[in-house]
Formats: C-alpha cells, sequence, structure tokens
C-alpha cells in the first residue's frame, strides 16, 4: 500500500507489519524517514517536520540521512551513484515527478540537465519486504557524448540511530559456504562481495543489523539480499555520527562500468530489505515466505527425491552403467535421475570436451533417448548435468573458435579446472549456447538440467569491443536471458543452479531456477553449519541436500552411519549421491525407508514455516518446521559429553492450546508443555540423529474435559 502526502512530497509505504516512508525538501533532497514498524500518514508527516540537525563543521548533514546519495555536492558519504560526462563528474538532480507503477511500484523520477540524464527510483512492498532499484536513462540528443556510468547502486538502506549494532554476514570458501558470523560494527566501511564474475562462494550477498541484542526469535533485525548473480559489494558504513547506511549493487570496484550512449538506459537489479520483530527466526521465515511467493518459480511445487549418478562413476561412464544405477534408485523410491559429467563430447576426464554438448558416440551410441525412456519407464524423471558458459581448450569448440572466450591480447588464457570462460556477452557465443541447449532438450526427454559454472573470471577481455567493462554485467544477462528463453520454450524442465556448489546462489538466480546446490561439501556434519546459514535467508524448498558414501572420501574420510546421514539430508530437497552399487542390501532397504519418510514430511520441510531451534555450534543442534497441523522436528547430536542426556528442546510455532501426538514415540504432548519444556529427543553418543512427527490432534481444553467426565463417571 502507498500513501502520500498532502502535498505530493512525502510517500508511506506499508505491509502487514512494517512501513517505509521517505520525504522530498523544497531543495529537493530525498530523506529517509523510516524504516520499521508499521505507522501511519501522520506519523511519516511529523518525521518530515522534525527540526534537522544541526550543522557541524567539515561534515555535511546530508550524510547519513538520504535515501539514495549521488556523487556531488555537500556529501561525503560514499555514493550510490557517480556518473561522469562531457568532462563534468557527479550528479545534481532536480524533481521531476512521481507515478504509481503496476503492483503498487512508486517511482521518483528526477532529471540532471547537464547530463541529460534521466534517474528513476523505485520502490515496491512485497508482504513486509521492501524491493529497490534504480533506472538510468540518456536523455541526451543524439550526437551527444556517451555518459559513463563508473557506479550505480541499487539502493543506500538507512537504519535509525542506536548505540550500537551488530552485523551479521555468511561467509565462506569451496566447500565450506554459507557459514554463520556475527560481530560488533565499528566505525569505517564494511565492504563484501565479489570480484569473481559470479556471486562466490565467499559471501552471500546478504546482511543483517540488530541493534539491541537480538535472539533466533525476539528483537529487531534489519536485512537486505541482493538479486545479482555476478560481482557485486554490499557496503556497511557507520558514519562518524554514529548513522549507518548499507549501499549495494552489482559490479566491484571498477567491474560496475558501463556506458549509456543517448536515448540508452540501464536498470539495477532488486536490492531487498526487510524489517522484523521477530528476531532473526522471524526474519528468516519472512524472507522464504517472499522468496516462495515472489522469487522462486512454482515454488508451491514439492521437488523430487533425486539420485546423481557422479560419485558412483565420475568420467568412466557409459549407458549400460547408468541404467543399472537407475534400476537401483528406482527400487528406493527415487523420482529424478541425472547423469552428470561425462555425458559429451570428448569428456574422458576434466581436460576435454567442455562447450561439445552432444552426446558421446561411443558411451551413448543412440543419444540419450534411450536412457531417458528407460528411466521414464522405471517411473522416474531424467536430468543431465552442463555446463554451458565454460570451455576446455581441448574441444571443438575452442578449436573452431578461440576468440570466443574472456582473454586479453598478448596475455597468456589462465586456465582453471583446465577451463577458460566463454565470453557470454557476444551476440554470436550466446546463439551457439541456444542453439546447443535447445537441440539437446529437444532430442530427448529431459525433464531437468544442472547448470554449473565451476571457475571464476580471471582475464575479463574482450579484444575489439571500445568499452570491454561492459563484459561484467553483459556476461550475467545473457545468462539470464539464455535460462529464461530455455524455460518459455521448454516449459517442463526445471533447473538447478550449481558453481561448484554454492558459488552461485542469489535472488536473480534464484527468480529463474528451482533449486539450488547448496555446497560441494556432502560431510553430513559439515552441511549442518552449511544449512543453518543457508537458512538465514534461503528456505528449504531450494537448498538440494544429499547422502552420499560414508567414509566420505572427497573432504575428510569422515565415518557416519546412513541414519546420520539422511537427516541431516532430510533438511532440505532431498539427493542420493553415493554409489548404489557398493551398498548392502540391508544399507538399500534402510535408505528405501528414509526416502519414504521423507516423502511423508516433505511438504512440511519443503513449505512449511522454519524454526531454528539449537544452532550447530555447539552440543545438540535441531530445527523444526511448521505447516498448519503439523510439525517436523529434525535433531542431530555430534558427540554426547560426559554422558550426560542432551536437554528437551523447547519447540516453536505449536499452539499452545493444542494435543499434538507424536508419531514415533506414541505420546501426546500439550503444546504449553512442549513450548515451555521441550521434547527429549533421546540421543546419545557420536553423531546420532531422529527425526519426530507431530500432529495436532485435538484442543487441550477437549481432551482435559473428556477426562474430567471420565473421572465423575
Amino acid at each position: 500500500m502507498i500513501e502520500i502526502g498532502a502535498d505530493g512530497r512525502t510517500w508511506l509505504l506499508s505491509g502487514p507489519t512494517s512501513s517505509y516512508a521517505l520525504r522530498l525538501t523544497d531543495r529537493d533532497e530525498l530523506l529517509h524517514l523510516h524504516w520499521g514498524p508499521r505507522i501511519a500518514l501522520a506519523d511519516a508527516e511529523a518525521l518530515a517536520a522534525a527540526p534537522t540537525p544541526p550543522e557541524r563543521p567539515f561534515e555535511s548533514w546530508l550524510d547519513g540521512r538520504e535515501e539514495y546519495p549521488v556523487e556531488g555536492g555537500p556529501r561525503f558519504t560514499r555514493p550510490a551513484l557517480s556518473v561522469r560526462g562531457g568532462g563534468v563528474r557527479g550528479t545534481e538532480w532536480r524533481f521531476l515527478r512521481w507515478a504509481e507503477g503496476d503492483d503498487d511500484e512508486l517511482q521518483l523520477h528526477f532529471t540532471d540537465a547537464v547530463h541529460g540524464l534521466q534517474v528513476t527510483l523505485s520502490y515496491r512492498m512485497r508482504g513486509d519486504v521492501v524491493e529497490r532499484c534504480a533506472v538510468l536513462i540518456n536523455q541526451a540528443p543524439e550526437g551527444s557524448p556517451e555518459l559513463e556510468v563508473l557506479r550505480v547502486d541499487s539502493a543506500t538502506w538507512t537504519l535509525p540511530l542506536r548505540e550500537r549494532w551488530r552485523l551479521s554476514q555468511l561467509h565462506g570458501r569451496w566447500a565450506a559456504e554459507s557459514r554463520l558470523v556475527r560481530s560488533q560494527l565499528t566505525y569505517g566501511e564494511r565492504v563484501i562481495g565479489s570480484r569473481r564474475g559470479h556471486t562466490g562462494h565467499q559471501h552471500l550477498p546478504w546482511v543483517a543489523l540488530d541493534a539491541d541484542g537480538a535472539t533466533e526469535e525476539r528483537g529487531e533485525v534489519y536485512s537486505c539480499a541482493l538479486a545479482w548473480s555476478g560481482s557485486w559489494r554490499i557496503s556497511v558504513h557507520q558514519l562518524p555520527d554514529g548513522a549507518v547506511q548499507i549501499t549495494g549493487g552489482s559490479g566491484h570496484d571498477d567491474s560496475g562500468q558501463t556506458l549509456l550512449p543517448p536515448g540508452t538506459a540501464t536498470a539495477t537489479p532488486v536490492f531487498a530489505g526487510l524489517w522484523s520483530d521477530g528476531g532473526f527466526g522471524g526474519a528468516s521465515r519472512a524472507w522464504h515466505a517472499y522468496q516462495r511467493a515472489h522469487v522462486i518459480p512454482d515454488a508451491d511445487e514439492v521437488r523430487p527425491v533425486l539420485y546423481n549418478s557422479w560419485e558412483a562413476t565420475g568420467f568412466d561412464i557409459s549407458e549400460e552403467q547408468q541404467r543399472a544405477l537407475a534400476g537401483r534408485a528406482a527400487a528406493l523410491g527415487v523420482e529424478l535421475f541425472v547423469v552428470d559429467d561425462a555425458w559429451f563430447g570428448a569428456r574422458v576426464s576434466d581436460r576435454a570436451g567442455l562447450g561439445d554438448w552432444t552426446p558421446n558416440p561411443d558411451r551413448f551410441p543412440g543419444g540419450l533417448k534411450p536412457l531417458a525412456d528407460e528411466v521414464h519407464a522405471l517411473g522416474m524423471r531424467f536430468g543431465i548435468w552442463v555446463e554451458p558458459e565454460m570451455v576446455n581448450a581441448d574441444s571443438d569448440l575452442y578449436r573452431a573458435h578461440p576468440d570466443w572466450v574472456q582473454h586479453h591480447p598478448g596475455r597468456a588464457r589462465t586456465e582453471f579446472r583446465n577451463q577458460l570462460v566463454l565470453n557470454l556477452a557476444r551476440p554470436d557465443v550466446q546463439n551457439y549456447l541456444w542453439e546447443q541447449l535447445d537441440a539437446l532438450l529437444s532430442s530427448a526427454p529431459v525433464d531437468y538440467v544442472k547448470w554449473d559454472f565451476n571457475r571464476c573470471f580471471s582475464d575479463p577481455g574482450w579484444p575489439g569491443e571500445p568499452y570491454p567493462q561492459r563484459l561484467w554485467d553483459g556476461h550475467v544477462h545473457a545468462f539470464y536471458d539464455l535460462v529464461d528463453r530455455l524455460r518459455a520454450a521448454h516449459p517442463g524442465v526445471a533447473f538447478e543452479s550449481c558453481s561448484g556448489g554454492g558459488g552461485r546462489i542469489d535472488l536473480g538466480v534464484l527468480a529463474r531456477t528451482d533449486q539450488v546446490w547448496t555446497s560441494d561439501n556432502t560431510d553430513p556434519l559439515d552441511r549442518l553449519a552449511i544449512q543453518h546459514g543457508f537458512s538465514q535467508i534461503h528456505p528449504a524448498r531450494v537448498m538440494a541436500a544429499w547422502v552420499t558414501d560414508s567414509p566420505n572420501t572427497q573432504l575428510n574420510d569422515r565415518v557416519s552411519s546412513l541414519r546420520f546421514r539422511f537427516v541431516s539430508a532430510l533438511a532440505g530437497v532431498l539427493g542420493v549421491g553415493g554409489d548404489l552399487t557398493r551398498w548392502s542390501d540391508d544399507e538399500l532397504a534402510e535408505a528405501r525407508g528414509w526416502v519414504e519418510l521423507y516423502k511423508e514430511i516433505r511438504p512440511v520441510v519443503q513449505l512449511g514455516e522454519l524454526y531454528r531451534l539449537r544452532d550447530p555450534d555447539g552440543g545438540l543442534c535441531a530445527v523444526q518446521y511448521v505447516l498448519g497441523d503439523d510439525a517436523v522436528v529434525l535433531a542431530w547430536l555430534p558427540a554426547q559429553a560426559y554422558g550426560q542426556e542432551p536437554a528437551p528442546v523447547r519447540l516453536r510455532g505449536l499452539d499452545p492450546a493444542g494435543v499434538y501426538a507424536c508419531r514415533e514415540t506414541g505420546e501426546e504432548h500439550r503444546g504449553a508443555v512442549l513450548l515451555h519444556h521441550g521434547l527429549r529427543t533421546g540421543l546419545r553418543g557420536d553423531l546420532d540423529a531422529a527425526v519426530f512427527r507431530l500432529r495436532r490432534i485435538a484442543d487441550a481444553a477437549d481432551i482435559t474435559e473428556a477426562y474430567s467426565g471420565l473421572a465423575q463417571s
């Protein structure tokens, strides 16, 4: 809902529990007024009428109060917009008009006469999430010089003045992504981001701040997330007077630069923000609900249990071998069978074949269709792995078009994992990939594509291009366009985003894929911390989690039970990735039971509300999902200390007046008791785990009345 003040210069956007307000002064300065609990328009106007703070020497009263600070004029804070043209740098805008777009979008239009530049700031409230972005249009006459956009961020978020702030962020590396860390915010800037060409394993584009010691279920939390899958930057800045602003957008350092010729426009990705007074858990649940409602395709449909053949086969792949694995997977109750790397070209190792997206005739003489038909006959869907944005030097594609990769003239072409990066910003590369992938998806009944991206940009050059900087954003937009085009042409195909695990996870890629590969690390204990961090922003509905072999030879040789591995993976979209030909009959029978259990609890896990009951930093770890009258609790005990029984787990999200039956124990529990006294897990020893299914069966008052009647009789 959008409300406008009587003079047309105060705007208030409101969601179910929160509001966002801004004000335009008589000097066309756009000031931030409020972001927090829901207020009335009269409250916003009272904030607008409050006296301005006194001026201080060497400081600007605008700093820390402007809604979208630009470069130039009486400003010293980090600018969200920096442009240069005709020998003039900076922006001096005048308000043009406001407009209301589709779906309650507020648009504020400004113009800079010197540059002939129009700047439009866009706001939209979806639930309690505020979506913000900016659009630049060069309206200079034809023949005028191009305008150089040095930096255009999506938004600057202004927080209320508080005594002290604490910053939460998700950091990591390959096989150790999405780990949560919290630290006190100090004066100056804290900058996170990626200069690697993709979102990156090192940080997820999300931050959260709390000022009064928020807990999992209590306290104010401000958080922001960027919808962009390329290089990016988020800066959290505490100014000298204590004001805090968060500025973020695409590009890192000069990778965000672009040229804007007369008559052209550029738009930033969305930078979304959320205020919650329900602690970090309340913020997470609001983010999850927002993504299920407005971001993720077909989010109300549960994702199938998959089997991926990579760990069973590696590069030594054949159709007969895949058929055998498919038979075993189907017997487990798997619903989607995925052929991973090495089905194409001369792909006998990671040194060859990338770029040649046709089935290897020796390994698949009839193409992929016979195998896909066999998989369908077994009652499963069929999926394949691709890595379209990469190429091996040893490939037909590279031999034919060595100029199609990112490179600088006269410089060595750096290879990581024996790969080079295709310059997807080139139209000829885009056309080639469309033709290859469209033909592939048309040649066989493919239901699912695992789209990988296994290296960072290292030589982002574009010989012959007058402004090669446009390669950075151009690559991401071309990736988006290609996936969108394939989804439109093949609407029955689901897509998974993978980048050596969690290297491309963000709101931008989630708007066009059905799930993401959380991490290449499938160790069930390590995954608890990775999944804990991931859940701060993204829902279980998109979080792929696999059960693989023990010992975990890929990373640490840790030995764990099938129970612990399965319960760890039940927390997201379940997958199996072990070598089923080596599993014993007992293991296969146990696995069938876990898959059957997951299918029963899947709607609650994937579509329900998540409560993090105990974090994985020490002792017992537990999460809970609630959907309607059903609740599911997953609990893990890494190690038992001194033989002591873990304390009961206090549940959340239940009706205190309800009575809940536990399928695992046969016991009935009053909701109020579970909320305050907790549920005993019975876990003991090392690497133990359990699942508890609870269903509300009655009101506690009804049960009490029935018992009372029995006693009287």
